[in-house]
């Protein structure tokens, strides 16, 4: 049994980092027919539909004073992450954006110091500023390469890792208990009203489906997005979980980038030297963090 859950735990690292380390490349080719505000609310209402299908029974096992926070982290873990994604990679390129996502552990970490009363250690201080200094150099230089308005759309990325450690702060203190799995189905039930309504006002090409080589290329796009990047990853996540340490699931870090700069490199996208230089800021900072973790757990 040990060596079984040995290998599934490095199975399901590895499966992961290719999971959603391909998910910004994903967007990139959903984007190539429908708007960012068409593939977020897609994106948001084909997740909705598999989790119902696997998850439905672990509603009722949420306790009620538990949906004000499962509402919370519906638009800070999905919602608003979903469209900033999405616009920003009408003009960021996807290994940018992955590598800027690397900052989540660190804000979650900042987070957890300023707001939840995590103990402050200096050796996490410093990796939280390393990391930081990793993603004003990607941020620079997006603005060197994009002049005016555009420039600002990588911080629409650090806006969404900014948003993702809000959502995992938040779930780590007031919803422990609480079914995985039913949480990830009241964020997306929450979040697929307003969705909907946002489909609905983007002039959605319903006409197209079907008959549009573009629109349909898509949302195949999405729908592998949805169903592997978001439904199916997340049980999977969930089971290395249960199956090793938080440390070793969130080294997941580490690896996702390196996929997503793969994926980019191969569609086409420059990786220049002082984005890599940027690169190594943000993963140094990011290991750095759980590098504290690991040596207080052996101790």
């Amino acid at each position: 049994m040990l060596m079984s859950n040995r290998f599934k735990k490095w199975f399901y690292l590895i499966v992961l980092s290719m999971i959603w380390g391909s998910s910004y490349i994903l967007i990139k080719k959903g984007l190539v027919g429908l708007t960012p505000l068409q593939l977020g609310s897609v994106r948001i209402l084909v997740t909705t539909i598999i989790l119902s299908i696997f998850g439905w029974k672990k509603l009722n096992k949420i306790p009620a004073p538990a949906w004000k926070w499962i509402v919370f982290t519906g638009f800070f873990g999905t919602f608003f992450p979903s469209y900033l994604f999405a616009f920003a990679e009408t003009v960021i390129d996807s290994s940018v954006a992955a590598v800027l996502n690397g900052m989540t552990p660190l804000f979650t970490l900042a987070l957890g110091i300023l707001v939840f009363g995590s103990h402050l250690k200096w050796g996490k201080v410093v990796g939280v500023l390393i990391g930081f200094g990793g993603t004003l150099i990607l941020v620079s230089n997006e603005f060197s390469m994009n002049t005016g308005s555009d420039s600002w759309y990588a911080l629409l990325i650090v806006f969404a890792a900014f948003c993702y450690s809000i959502n995992v702060n938040v779930i780590k203190y007031k919803l422990q208990g609480v079914s995985a799995l039913g949480i990830a189905l009241g964020n997306f039930l929450v979040i697929s009203f307003p969705a909907i309504f946002i489909l609905f006002m983007s002039d959605f090409p319903w006409a197209s489906i079907g008959s549009s080589t573009a629109v349909n290329t898509s949302l195949g796009y999405i729908f592998i997005l949805a169903f592997f990047g978001t439904a199916l990853a997340k049980v999977m996540f969930n089971e290395l979980v249960s199956i090793s340490s938080p440390v070793f699931s969130i080294s997941i870090t580490y690896l996702l980038p390196i996929v997503a700069i793969g994926w980019g490199i191969l569609d086409g996208e420059n990786f220049s030297l002082i984005q890599w230089i940027g690169c190594a800021f943000i993963l140094t900072g990011v290991y750095l963090v759980t590098e504290k973790k690991r040596l207080k757990k052996v101790s």
